[in-house]
């Protein structure tokens, strides 16, 4: 069967871009191709900064013939409806269609219509001018003489070159003919920009690969990321360095050069007085570089990897020194940054206000950015006020959960009116993603409790499934505080995720709250601090979704899980406690007889079926019916003493004893029994097994 190579070429494109460009590239012309009657066998897309390659393997030379009946009016239908049924069908008169017999509505019209199917290179020469001209580029543009007409070419970078090529293993490929914007289709496409700029000819994807790698261009971004990492280490190994790992950097760089080429600069040793954290971010973001360490060793070194996409005749020395002139720049503003955090501000007689009403001390220069921050009126959303504002909110709601996490309430205190301050720091304004971080390196620096260091940072935390949840009692705190101040007002705004749409990542922030309580061990009614019930609601999904993750099963969770349940880590127990015992014996043997007590129940309750409010043992009629209620009231109480001890598996165990009397009740008793009230009162017994087994679960949600 055949293959079809495409390829786009175009000047650079956005290391951010090209993975997703290529994924909608091969969504777009699959789901046109089949959309079109086309099968295939198997596709693979490519990336490069300067193009987007398809390999799709197997592609039918021709879609089938589509057969297809259209019914028609009846035979004794009146002209105009005839001729609408002919223009509809394509028929040039009524005798090429078919007549029908319907016992009950007679003798109708049907027209047997046929369309023959298509070669391959038509669909494609179709399709592919319309996918390349409303490509799903973010933000793409118009560019050269035709830019300035109508209509004209729309692409992320400008468009050069088109590969359309469609043949067999066993036959010479041809070239897909259409023209996008007068760039016409062809079998020519080109290497490296500075390496192998002339024109190259290809037949299949095999040798268009093999050309291009010599031409200098790697096609594959998991190979050149390979390449590029492999490298990296052996040469930081060989310096007596270890490369500082870096995903992201890695999946940029990799996008960012077709011949990767690894290098290795430096810098002075002065530079390392900055904060690691601010040199690796200064170098990442500016250099696209990596930073080392000492092997075996903690810091950074003076040493930085760089990827060029130029195999350089001098050894890569001038590309080496350009970039350590601009490294060396951007670490001396860092430094200036790093220095400057730590002196007093100039406008300190104006802060006064601020630092009475959060008790700062103006000397030390975290409170000072903290007052900063409160004088400026900041705002954190103009529905909920200022960044002041809010951390009083907070001040006062981590009063109260320091009651339940059994935090110091000074040291949580002294937190929370720091948590903020790195806000109004110079190296946090630069990269923002050091907040947290740079604000406990400061607290440290000017003496504050290692626990409010460590709180200042890990407020934010757990910033995703992945990350690590906060472990002192005060960070605990703090971090409870902030997330549910979060959730709470925007609640309280109106401002809830829709669908896709989180803007301000309150999914994170509950499942934050959610992991915290649960990993951590700690209880905390959520009712006390969040009297929203969709708010509650929206944990309760939260929680749903980590207790899945964690491989718990959806009717487990559901049959614990309750409207009014504000207790989540009670719930997480119960589930678990579920969990394992629904699968013994006893587990089995409670289930079974609670969902036939309870259905059976359910569907007397539908049809209105009268229930007694409660049991009467002058009713009984059969030992049965005594014995069940017996069990019933141990059960029960058993159950309760080991729920009050959160003994939940006691309390499973206590309950399937309930097995072998319901069992024999459902043998000897007839629970529709002719009298209204006996049949009443055997009904109430099955609403006291409910009962009794609710206080753990809700069997009836139960599968199996």
């Amino acid at each position: 069967m055949p293959d079809l190579l495409l390829e786009l070429r175009s000047e650079e494109i956005p290391a951010r871009l090209q993975r997703k460009a290529a994924g909608d590239l091969r969504k777009l012309v699959t789901d046109a191709l089949v959309e079109a009657g086309l099968t295939y066998e198997g596709v693979r897309e490519y990336w490069t900064p300067r193009r987007l390659t398809l390999d799709i393997r197997g592609l039918n030379a021709r879609s089938a013939d589509v057969r297809e009946e259209r019914k028609g009016p009846r035979t004794d239908a009146n002209d105009k409806a005839i001729e609408g049924f002919l223009r509809g069908a394509g028929l040039a008169s009524i005798s090429e269609a078919h007549v029908h017999s319907d016992p009950k509505k007679g003798d109708f019209y049907v027209a047997h219509i046929v369309k023959p199917g298509r070669a391959a290179e038509e669909i494609i020469a179709e399709v592919m001018p319309g996918i390349i001209r409303n490509f799903p580029w973010p933000k793409p543009m118009r560019s050269g003489a035709a830019s300035a007409r109508s209509g004209a070419l729309r692409w992320v970078r400008p468009l050069q070159s088109i590969v359309c090529l469609f043949g067999s293993e066993t036959e010479e490929t041809r070239v897909v003919p259409f023209e996008v914007d007068g760039i016409v289709a062809s079998n020519v496409t080109y290497g490296h920009r500075f390496h192998a700029p002339e024109p190259i000819t290809v037949r299949r994807f095999e040798d268009y690969a093999a050309a291009l790698e010599k031409a200098k261009v790697i096609l594959d971004a998991e190979r050149r990321k390979q390449i590029i990492a492999t490298d990296a280490r052996n040469i930081a190994f060989a310096n007596g360095l270890e490369l500082v790992e870096d995903e992201g950097l890695l999946e940029e760089v990799s996008g960012l050069v077709e011949w990767p080429q690894v290098l290795m600069g430096t810098f002075e040793e002065a530079f390392l007085a900055i904060p690691a954290e601010i040199i690796r971010l200064t170098i990442k973001t500016n250099q696209k570089c990596f930073v080392t360490r000492p092997a075996g060793g903690e810091g950074l070194s003076n040493h930085f990897i760089l990827v060029s996409n130029i195999e350089a005749k001098d050894g890569g020395k001038e590309i080496v020194h350009g970039n350590g002139k601009v490294v060396r720049a951007r670490l001396s503003d860092a430094r200036h940054f790093w220095t400057r955090d730590q002196h007093d501000l100039p406008d300190l007689e104006t802060l006064t206000a601020s630092a009475e009403k959060f008790g700062l001390d103006l000397k030390k220069p975290l409170d000072q950015r903290m007052a900063k921050l409160d004088a400026l009126d900041v705002t954190f959303h103009a529905k909920l006020g200022t960044q002041g504002k809010r951390v009083q909110r907070i001040r006062a709601l981590a009063a109260e959960l320091a009651k339940v996490t059994g935090a110091d309430p000074a040291l949580v205190d002294r937190a929370v009116v720091l948590a903020k301050a790195d806000l109004r720091t110079e190296a946090v304004g630069e990269f923002p993603e050091l907040q947290g971080i740079m604000g406990r390196k400061y607290a440290l620096l000017q003496g504050e409790d290692p626990a409010v260091a460590e709180a200042i940072e890990d407020h934010y935390k757990p910033q995703g499934p992945s990350d690590r949840v906060p472990t002192d009692p005060v960070a605990i705190t703090v971090a409870l505080a902030d997330k549910l101040d979060t959730l709470v007002g925007f609640w309280a705004i109106d401002e809830k995720p829709t669908g896709s749409k989180d803007p301000y990542a309150l999914r994170r922030a509950a499942l934050g709250v959610v992991r915290i309580l649960l990993e951590k061990g700690i209880r905390l009614p959520l009712m006390s601090v969040v009297s929203d019930p969709d708010l509650v609601s929206f944990f309760h999904d939260r929680l749903k979704v980590y207790l899945r993750d964690l491989g718990a099963r959806h009717d487990l969770i559901d049959a614990v899980l309750t409207s009014d349940s504000d207790d989540l880590l009670m719930v997480a127990r119960r589930v678990e406690a579920l969990t394992a015992f629904i699968t013994s014996e006893d587990g089995k043997n409670l289930l079974a007889g609670t969902k036939r007590a309870t259905q059976l129940l359910a569907a007397e309750e539908k049809k209105g079926t009268v229930v007694a409010d409660g049991v009467s043992v002058d009713l009984f009629r059969l030992p049965a019916e005594k014995d069940l209620r017996e069990a019933i009231v141990i059960a029960s109480r058993e159950a309760a003493a080991a729920v009050a001890g959160e003994d939940f598996r006691s309390a499973m165990e206590a309950l399937s004893k309930l097995r072998a009397p319901v069992d024999r009740f459902f043998d000897d008793v007839l629970v529709n029994d002719e009298d209204a009230a006996i049949r009443a009162n055997r009904l109430a017994l099955l609403a006291a097994i409910r009962a009794a087994t609710g206080t753990v679960a809700d069997f009836s949600k139960i599968a199996g």
